[in-house]
Formats: structure tokens, C-alpha cells, sequence
């Protein structure tokens, strides 16, 4: 366990000290790679009529954000977090990375979600009727616990991948992920917004005001699950050696 921990510290630590060209960068190419796997997902849906086949097809943006080691921004809590309760970056860094990472999400997304549609015209129905599963939805209880369900098991992502050096092993994580998250509909504040901007691309009825209120429900969902449970949980039980992490840090501490 001390291992685990000492690894999600040192492998997080450089992803804090990237430039904010590197940042942008890798997180304009995490969202391309979660809009290919919304079009694998819109594919086999339509092909099938089946979401939870589609969740499995999606997986192909998991796999790659995982070959390619892009920033997903709902990938950025346990590692990012647990470099700063160690001491080894400050908070001032860890907001720029999650600001920075999401920016470039949503850029990369947007663009290529437009690429989608208008190279798959097809698709444009699906598309749409997908987007709006998210864009008119409520802010009711339970979609908010699907938000925060979300965040707990993309947190947990991170967590089987950090605990294994095999990258068969981390790539069926990935796979099982995207089928509890994309094939169950879960709240997930980027992915899903990529299938908004999809429908909009498409000519849905929704817009970017529907849009803003279902990623800001959904981002605090996000962001309890992922963050005041799992990752919370995880900084507890590893307590004792983030206290030795603390009381020893780095050469990046006063950065």
C-alpha cells in the first residue's frame, strides 16, 4: 500500500509542473480522444439499439486517454490531489491544472464533435436524441446521484490503474469503467457534454444554456464522488505515510 501511495505521488507530481502550453495541449487531445469514443458509442447504438454494447464501444476513449497519458479533467482528482496534501505542489498549481486540463476538454470536444456530425450525417439523430438525454434533464436527486456515482467510479479508475504495472490489466479497468459510466448514462460532466455539443452540431433544440446548467449539476456531482469520497477515503487510509510525505518533502515543495 505504501508503494501505491508513493508512486501516485511521484508519477502526479510532474503533471503539476507542466506549462500551461503542455496542459492545454494534452487536455485539447483528451477531449478528441473521449469524442472518438463518443462516436464508437454513436455507431454501435444506432447500428444496434443497444447503450450498454455502446458503453463497451466507448471504451476506445478510455483506452486511449490511457496509451496516450492525455488529461481527462474527472482524471485529475485522486493523483493531482494526494501531490498536494503531500506537499509536493501547491493549490495554486493543482487549480491551474484542473482549469487548464478542462478548457482544453471541452475545446478538443466541442471541435471534433463537429467533425462528427458533419462528417457522419448519419449519426445526426442519435446524436441528437442523446444530447438531449442530458441537456433537458432535471436537476432532480437522482440524476444528481448519478453525477456522483460517476465521479466515485472515474476516481476509481485511477485508483486500479495506479495499483497495477500491467497494462492488459488497466486496459480491461478501462473497458469496465466505460461500460458502467457511458453504457449505465451516468452523469459525466465532459463526456456527456460531448454528446451535447453533438446534438447542438446536429441541430438539436437544446442549446449551450441547457448545456450550462446540466455540466454545473453534474461537475458538483463530479466532484463529490470524486473527490470528497473516493479520493478522500483513499488520502485517509494511506494517512500515515502521507504524514511521512509531508514532514519530508520534495525538491518541489516551495515551487
Amino acid at each position: 500500500m505504501e508503494r501505491t501511495f508513493d508512486q501516485v505521488v511521484e508519477n502526479g507530481r510532474p503533471r503539476l509542473y507542466r506549462t500551461p502550453t503542455e496542459l492545454l495541449a494534452s487536455g485539447t487531445i483528451a477531449g478528441v480522444e473521449i469524442a472518438l469514443g463518443v462516436l464508437a458509442f454513436l455507431a454501435v447504438e444506432q447500428a444496434t439499439g443497444s447503450k450498454l454494447l455502446a458503453g463497451l464501444a466507448f471504451s476506445v476513449g478510455f483506452i486511449a486517454l490511457l496509451l496516450g497519458n492525455s488529461e481527462l479533467f474527472t482524471e485529475g482528482f485522486l493523483v493531482p490531489v494526494a501531490v498536494v496534501a503531500a506537499k509536493e505542489a501547491t493549490y495554486g498549481r493543482l487549480v491551474r491544472f484542473w482549469a487548464l486540463t478542462l478548457l482544453g476538454n471541452l475545446v478538443g470536444g466541442w471541435a471534433t464533435m463537429w467533425a462528427v456530425v458533419t462528417a457522419f450525417p448519419a449519426l445526426r439523430s442519435t446524436a441528437v436524441k442523446d444530447g438531449a438525454t442530458y441537456a433537458t434533464s432535471s436537476l432532480s436527486l437522482s440524476t444528481f446521484l448519478l453525477a456522483v456515482i460517476a465521479g466515485v467510479t472515474m476516481t476509481l479508475l485511477t485508483r486500479m490503474r495506479n495499483g497495477t504495472d500491467n497494462d492488459v490489466a488497466k486496459v480491461v479497468a478501462s473497458v469496465a469503467v466505460a461500460f458502467l459510466v457511458a453504457g449505465l448514462s451516468m452523469y459525466h460532466s465532459v463526456l456527456d457534454t460531448l454528446f451535447i455539443f453533438g446534438g447542438i452540431h446536429a441541430g438539436g433544440t437544446y442549446g449551450y444554456g441547457n448545456w450550462i446548467v446540466f455540466f454545473g449539476w453534474s461537475v458538483l456531482g463530479n466532484v463529490i464522488g470524486g473527490l470528497g469520497i473516493t479520493t478522500a477515503l483513499r488520502l485517509l487510509r494511506s494517512s500515515e505515510r502521507l504524514q511521512e510525505w509531508r514532514h519530508s518533502p520534495g525538491p518541489h515543495h516551495s515551487a
